[in-house]
């Protein structure tokens, strides 16, 4: 996680009371001053989220509802497809998927979560892409949908093998939730929204509520025992070791959905030969890489030694060359696994052979071996 310096005055989540009371060490992130981590330090946060409860303040996140201008529900459905190479159509109301939003280059906007709930799509969409993502959202779509952004709407995540055991004090209903459910409840009386999902490779529930009790909701999940508020800077180090992608790191608009080993993301409907193959921006480049591979590939990376090896680090083919084959995008100390990984792009034909791949750290070759995604397995509730 990197957060650059402005002179642009900060925004504030509505749990900014709640963090300095908490004495967190706060930074900015995205545009807001957010918690990076509270007394007791990203490795206790990230290793208690691993075994207990964490709540996270992500309400700098966007959050979207979308509708149908028509009669007919699934006209929203329709038209966000034709932004996203993701079957929306075929989402269940009550179900969520994970989706990118594609340039005509094929290349990544953001990546999104989507749900549905009724006759509405709700998104979230990453901090720093949310206005830009406002904008094309209403170019695109808005002829046929209305579009609004929520802004008067707080975002926290709890997560964690007790999550569960946490959230079900207040919402009992949420026990029978799996992995990708999303649910309407009420929760301190107002009407929100939960979904079971989350970034850090845990069991966990993204809850979206109105601003105006996002302080008094945190409150009441920390008062169970087992859950503690935890920073971004643990957030990050979870969701490395889960192998998931940070947007502006391992995820730009030069990097294809295929590059950034995604396909998963691509239901067989929108792929060629499908029913509802194509009619997305990108879709020549993305649809022919889905059959032909990339020239290159996300991989993941396990550096020798215990020195991390970060963000932009350069890759070799061997400790001497000059070739260059690639660069880090994501790396850090994994607490879970009690070494350095990372995650970054090669050469496809590199990417396929597993062979070493070399860093350049502090004007030495580090030898890093290629490994299996993700570096924790995950714990979802399926």
């Amino acid at each position: 996680m990197t957060a650059a310096p402005t002179d642009t005055p900060l925004k504030r989540t509505p749990l900014h009371g709640l963090h300095v009371e908490l004495d967190a060490r706060m930074v900015p992130f995205a545009g807001y001053a957010m918690p990076v981590q509270y007394a007791n330090g990203i490795l206790k946060e990230h290793l208690h989220v691993r075994v207990a409860a964490g709540l996270f303040d992500v309400s700098h996140m966007g959050q979207f509802e979308i509708r149908s201008r028509s009669k007919r529900g699934d006209d929203a459905a329709r038209e966000l497809e034709s932004v996203v190479p993701m079957d929306i159509l075929g989402l269940a109301s009550g179900r969520q998927r994970y989706a990118l939003l594609t340039n005509e280059q094929g290349g990544v906007r953001d990546d999104l979560m989507i749900a549905r709930l009724g006759d509405r799509l709700l998104i979230v969409a990453n901090a720093g892409c949310k206005d830009a993502d406002e904008i094309y959202l209403r170019e695109m779509l808005s002829k046929h949908c209305e579009i609004d952004r929520l802004d008067d709407w707080a975002l926290l995540a709890l997560q964690g093998p007790l999550a569960e055991v946490v959230l079900t004090a207040l919402v009992p209903d949420v026990r029978s939730m799996r992995f990708m459910d999303v649910r309407a409840v009420k929760l301190l009386g107002a009407d929100c929204i939960v979904s079971r999902s989350g970034y850090t490779g845990e069991d966990g529930f993204e809850i979206s509520v109105p601003a105006a009790i996002a302080e008094a909701v945190a409150r009441s999940l920390l008062k169970h025992p087992q859950a503690e508020m935890i920073g971004l800077g643990a957030r990050d180090s979870l969701r490395l070791e889960a192998g998931l992608c940070l947007y502006g790191s391992d995820l730009d608009p030069d990097t294809t959905p295929v590059e950034a080993a995604l396909e998963w993301s691509i239901q067989a409907c929108r792929r060629s030969g499908g029913g509802r193959a194509g009619g997305f921006p990108g879709a020549k480049t993305i649809l022919d890489q889905l059959v032909h591979g990339a020239p290159r590939r996300r991989v993941g990376l396990r550096p020798e030694g215990r020195a991390p090896v970060r963000h932009g680090a350069r890759l070799f083919r061997d400790r001497s060359s000059s070739d260059e084959i690639g660069i880090v995008t994501s790396g850090g100390f994994g607490p879970s696994i009690n070494a350095p990984v990372a995650m970054g792009y090669v050469m496809a034909s590199i990417a396929a052979s597993g062979a070493p791949i070399y860093a350049e750290l502090r004007g030495e070759r580090v030898a890093m071996q290629q490994s299996k995604l993700p570096f924790v397995a995950s714990n979802y509730k399926r």
